[in-house]
């Protein structure tokens, strides 16, 4: 016992950066260098072995905001333990609140844009084009290419994630017990998604971030659009003839929209032009164009409310009130309500996105970023580095790879921004854990679309990824 509380009492001083065993710097508002100190060794596994944990959600079912949020939290206490008692001591508290307002400006924008989906989802606007879809009568390899141009098209408003899900429907509603078309469609909507949305915005959280920090202005997101089409259209081309040819059986479903469904859709457009106009014309953060827009939807969900007549909803469809709340034609019995829509926002991404943010603010507040950024900005290059970034983002995930650059902030052309922006959006597709699309359709088509079938597509979609590259550098080129 006494020697166990000897090691307690000395802990704190080894923590101290007059006991580190590296070089220490920290004169004025200096950070120290802790990348060879304990403290930053330890940070370091730490975050790898909470990310181990994140690639591993599918076989563990621990959720992957969990151990990000644990990682981030025990970085920052071993950070400010090393601080505490210097002269230096307020520095940590400084970083950890200016990470905090980064991730907070994207989380609220993500929380705005989740509830938009969620209420045009709950007005069954995603069912209804599902279902339009699959009455067509369509062969599986057009099927194949509607969904994956439909991913393309759709994923740049709508977000990669919710698009490869509505997508995925259907997909195995048409597939049934083909399990080869059901496997080689999702490979081509989650490539399809990410290209979608490496050209917008409000594609995916790493283009959100780009355009939040002010990198790359919103209608210059749209010279990439040639190059993400690329991306997608050479392994579509390839798979095609994988396909299986033949009619799929019919499917006979109807799903009429619900009450005020294309407004809220016309509402959502409206919002993202008034976040663009926050941003680019009145120099304003576009959280709050965003939220302005969320006003929007509260105004109208509340004429949905005042408005709302079961009588005259049970008339025009001839059924009777039970058959009306089992059909769900024109909501549930209870009028649109605002704050259920956000209450079912993706939480555990939102979560997950806080544990990337402040871990990786932790590990660059350490010294592991500059030096990273030495490494490949300054011996590498940028464009090397830039292609890096998006081979890295298949194996990690995208969005600690593309907060880690922007924390870096290297001195680069506007071409080189555009260029890592494409990687870090793309990159993914070559693995089906490298994005936030691949991972959901592995739980969603149960074990029909596998790490092993993305797998087998690899050295296509990555013919695709380095044909985009080239297509960026060629078509931008003035840009560089």
């Amino acid at each position: 016992m006494m020697l166990l509380t000897r090691l307690l009492a000395t802990l704190p001083l080894l923590l101290l950066p007059g006991f580190a065993t590296a070089s220490t710097g920290g004169s004025g508002g200096t950070p120290f260098d802790l990348t060879t100190h304990f403290v930053g060794l330890f940070a370091l596994m730490l975050f790898i072995a909470a990310y181990i944990l994140v690639a591993l959600e599918e076989v563990t079912a621990l959720r992957k905001s969990k151990p990000v949020l644990l990682a981030a939290g025990m970085i920052w206490i071993a950070i400010a333990m090393v601080y505490a008692g210097t002269d230096l001591n307020h520095l940590p508290a400084e970083q950890a609140r200016h990470n905090l307002l980064e991730y907070a400006e994207l989380a609220l924008f993500l929380l705005v844009a989740m509830t938009y989906v969620n209420a045009m989802e709950e007005r069954a606007v995603f069912k209804s084009l599902r279902a339009w879809m699959l009455a067509q009568g369509f062969s599986l390899r057009q099927i194949f290419w509607l969904t994956g141009l439909l991913s393309f098209v759709i994923s740049p408003v709508a977000d990669n994630l919710t698009t490869a899900l509505l997508m995925c429907a259907v997909i195995m509603a048409v597939g049934g017990e083909n399990k080869k078309f059901i496997a080689i469609g999702c490979v081509n909507i989650v490539v399809a998604a990410n290209a979608g949305g490496a050209f917008s915005p409000f594609g995916d959280i790493t283009t959100l971030m780009v355009w939040q920090k002010g990198k790359v202005t919103f209608w210059e997101f749209f010279v990439l659009f040639i190059p993400a089409l690329i991306n997608w259209l050479i392994p579509a081309a390839i798979m095609h003839f994988a396909v299986t040819k033949g009619q799929p059986d019919a499917v006979d479903e109807t799903v009429l929209l619900k009450r005020g469904a294309l407004p809220i859709v016309g509402l959502f457009l409206l919002t993202i032009m008034t976040a663009v106009i926050f941003h680019n014309y009145l120099h304003l953060p576009p959280v709050l164009g965003m939220f302005t827009g969320l006003a929007y939807l509260q105004f109208y969900g509340y004429y949905l409310k005042r408005t709302f007549n079961k009588d005259k909803v049970i008339q025009k469809y001839q059924m009777t009130e039970d058959e009306l709340y089992r059909n769900q034609r024109i909501g549930t019995m209870v009028p649109f309500d605002i704050f259920t829509k956000v209450s079912r926002s993706e939480w555990d991404t939102l979560l997950f996105f806080y544990g990337v943010v402040m871990c990786v603010g932790g590990l660059g507040f350490i010294g592991y970023l500059s030096m990273t950024s030495e490494l490949m900005y300054d011996v590498w290059g940028p464009t090397y580095a830039n292609i890096a970034v998006g081979v890295l983002s298949a194996l990690v995930d995208n969005i600690p790879v593309m907060f880690a650059v922007l924390t870096m902030d290297p001195t680069m052309s506007h071409g080189q921004w555009l260029l890592v922006t494409l990687t870090a959006g793309v990159g993914g597709s070559m693995l089906s854990i490298g994005s936030a699309a691949g991972v959901a359709l592995m739980g969603q088509s149960h074990g029909i679309y596998t790490f092993g079938s993305h797998l087998k597509w690899t050295p296509v979609i990555a013919l695709g990824y380095a044909a985009s590259v080239a297509a960026h550098m060629v078509i931008n080129k003035a840009l560089f």
